[in-house]
């Protein structure tokens, strides 16, 4: 196999502020044994045991990505890890964030219409899902991989991550904390963390609403509820630009 080129990481950015992570969660709470039991005090005491054996808000909210389908275990096991643009799965977890709201938006609704359109591409509805935004704090050294999409391609192919795995091995195994890079989906700026402990401080953000129309795969997004923020189509889904409402 060609060895990565050395010109490929020849930036660095240091970065020390925000990164935004964009992951499913509901506007309204929701008590969730209502359906168990009549009596309130029943039901405190099912939250109250369900509650104890959850980790905190923010640290799940960091976790989440490198302990992937488990909220007891913070151990990184690579059972728990899942394939992504900068890894494979089966060695190392990754952290994704980005510098733009809109740019998580666009991330997060070309893999969710993916999802949906492999169970419902038959049918004529509309599809609704809720979506909670974290200001994540991060404060690390991180490879910057912007602009080398030009003479490097795979680095934003909308389908094959065969080339960003090969620089995802590479770096995790330099040691490096991340990667800036920019998005596969939209014109904006993506974060890649192989290291969870240069993260920290999540706060809330926004929350947000995803609207796809099945038939026409034309998707609104609302940050209010009911009104329309960003507009999203078909050929949303390469590097072309989104429209705000």
């Amino acid at each position: 196999m060609v060895p990565l080129p050395a010109e490929l990481f020849s930036a660095n950015a240091d970065l020390h502020g925000d990164l935004l992570r964009n992951i499913p969660g509901i506007r309204d709470s929701q008590e969730l044994f209502d359906d168990l039991a009549d009596d309130p005090a029943d039901r405190a005491v099912a939250i109250a045991a369900e509650g104890a054996g959850r980790l905190a808000t923010s640290g799940a909210a960091i976790s989440r990505p490198f302990d992937y389908g488990t909220v007891i275990s913070y151990s990184f096991e690579s059972s728990h890890w899942q394939q992504t643009r900068f890894s494979d799965g089966t060695r190392f977890g990754v952290w994704y964030g980005a510098l733009e709201l809109e740019t998580t938006v666009h991330e997060t609704a070309w893999h969710w219409q993916r999802f949906v359109l492999d169970s419902f591409a038959s049918e004529a509805r509309t599809i609704v899902t809720e979506r909670r935004v974290f200001n994540v704090r991060c404060d690390a050294l991180l490879v910057d991989l912007r602009g080398q999409e030009v003479r490097h391609p795979g680095l934003v192919d909308p389908v094959s991550y065969a080339f960003t795995h090969r620089v995802g091995d590479y770096l995790n195994g330099q040691g490096a904390n991340g990667l800036l890079v920019e998005s596969a989906r939209c014109r904006g700026t993506n974060a890649a963390v192989f290291r969870p402990e240069r993260l920290s401080n999540v706060r809330d953000r926004a929350y947000l609403t995803y609207r796809l129309d099945v038939a026409t795969r034309r998707m609104v997004v609302e940050r209010v509820r009911g009104r329309a923020w960003l507009r999203l189509s078909p050929g949303d889904s390469g590097r072309g630009n989104a429209r705000t409402a």
